[in-house]
């Protein structure tokens, strides 16, 4: 039996090995490798070529959207699964333009998740009950047809730059994650914010939050 290869992906690690062993578990998965941050999880799957990469949303350096696209285009062949705890319809929609074949809310069941893993290893697509595929569908159609947003717009490094500039990093401290110079940390951010028309740290947090990059604050 051809057994189907994952690499994992979520910066807690108690969660990570749990989530690996109950996988692991199945007759028909594989775990070839686990990443901690957005970045590992690209190179894993650049590297290993894995049949699914099951990714968390939220991650300190890239979130799951921004790891979604970077790793389709490393890996075409890869299905990607998002686990998340937000189950607003923003979110699934953003997982779905970003690439994402399925999306998976964290209080589901191990064997949810497997079925979505089956599901997208497969060629289909899967959303976690109560998220209604046929909403998403026809909002996903409607917005096809508006004007592009500015956000997709934005290169790949630049949207790196606006999520952690959004989480509060400095340019000096981008720099370091991103492996660049911080003239070039500048340059980057300096375009992100004129291409969504941004004039401040307090536009910035304004968009994230409105954007969903950044979780709302609940009491």
């Amino acid at each position: 039996m051809k057994k189907i290869t994952l690499v994992l992906a979520d910066d807690h690690k108690v969660l990570r090995e749990g989530l690996k062993a109950l996988l692991q578990a199945e007759e028909d998965f594989e775990v070839l490798g686990e990443a901690g941050n957005g970045m590992e999880a690209c190179r894993l799957v650049e590297h290993l070529k894995p049949d699914v990469l099951v990714l968390d949303l939220m991650m300190p350096d890239m979130n799951g959207l921004e790891v979604t696209r970077v790793a389709k285009k490393r890996s075409s062949g890869t299905h990607v699964v998002i686990l998340s705890m937000y189950g607003s319809e923003g979110y699934v929609i953003e997982a779905l333009r970003a690439g994402a074949q399925a999306y998976v809310l964290k209080e589901s069941s191990s064997t949810e998740l497997a079925q979505a893993i089956r599901a997208v290893a497969s060629g289909h697509r899967y959303l976690s009950p109560p998220l209604s595929e046929r909403a998403i569908d026809v909002y996903t159609q409607s917005t096809e047809k508006a004007t592009l947003d500015p956000y997709e717009t934005l290169t790949t490094r630049e949207r790196e730059v606006l999520h952690m500039a959004a989480q509060g990093y400095t340019n000096s401290e981008i720099a370091k994650q991103l492996f660049i110079s911080q003239r070039t940390a500048e340059v980057h951010r300096t375009n992100m914010m004129r291409k969504l028309s941004l004039h401040s740290q307090t536009d910035l947090i304004r968009y994230a939050l409105k954007r969903e990059i950044l979780p709302k604050e609940t009491p």
